[in-house]
């Protein structure tokens, strides 16, 4: 049987819990627990399953993908090498 996978936003709803809660409940850092939401974070499996447990799921049950895009940078900017 495949679990169906669900944002943490969709399972806070569904658990009728807010962000404070989630906070409380998995131990983790406000500012981590935010990052994760908002789908620009990715947690190590500690935190994963610090989250799972605290909304009850498993953590397969969780989509812990990237929903913000994320940009490769170069570093060196266009100043790098030979100038003309």
């Amino acid at each position: 049987m495949t679990l169906a996978m669900k944002s943490l936003p969709d399972l806070l709803t569904e658990k009728d819990m807010n962000v404070d809660q989630l906070i409380a409940a998995s131990g983790l850092e406000k500012s981590v627990v935010k990052l994760l939401l908002s789908g620009s974070y990715t947690p190590s499996p500690s935190e994963r399953a610090r989250v799972a447990g605290a909304l009850g799921v498993s953590i397969e049950e969780i989509a812990w993908g990237h929903t913000v895009p994320v940009q490769h940078l170069r570093g060196n900017g266009p100043q790098s090498g030979r100038s003309t």
